[in-house]
């Protein structure tokens, strides 16, 4: 198993909040630590190769880009048909995240979670009544989950970096 060392922590701590909003922002990383941007780059993707990070992507703030109406679609899906459906649904454009969960019957029968986001409660609606048409007789049941507050999203975090 690889192990960090102390630029591995550096680079952890340097990035853990988010890549700096800049044209460069693999520079402006390697300035703070030191070192060029092709070697942080380089480091990066060797830890992504080791697992020792799972991804760097970005997270648009939804809010910010005007779709203020954001709903959590839950869909009771025949289990012999949730694979192939998920895929499809989770490659649609309006999807940001499409997971399958167990259900938890009888209170809670739903097994395909999709997350929409709209401009209106009307937008969300419409996009998962074409969900609703991609799914066909393999759903049973669905309901739509409306954020009622923003939650700050941030990934793992190592607590004593440095």
């Amino acid at each position: 198993m690889a192990t960090l060392d102390g630029f591995d922590r550096a680079l952890i701590a340097a990035t853990q909040g988010g890549l700096p909003l800049v044209p460069r922002p693999y520079e402006a990383v390697g300035a703070v630590l030191g070192v060029s941007a092709e070697q942080v780059r380089e480091r990066l993707a060797e830890m992504l190769a080791q697992g020792l990070i799972r991804r760097i992507g970005a997270v648009p703030n939804h809010y910010r880009l005007g779709y203020i109406a954001n709903g959590m679609t839950v869909w009771d899906v025949d289990d012999a048909h949730i694979d192939a459906l998920g895929e499809r649904i989770g490659a649609l454009p309006g999807v940001s995240h499409c997971y399958r969960r167990p259900r938890h019957l009888p209170s809670w029968p739903y097994n395909l979670f999709a997350m929409l986001h709209g401009r209106s409660r009307a937008e969300v609606e419409q996009q998962a009544a074409q969900l609703r048409t991609l799914l066909g007789d393999a759903c049973r049941a669905s309901d739509i989950l409306y954020s009622s507050e923003i939650l700050k999203k941030t990934g793992l975090r190592l607590g004593h970096v440095g």
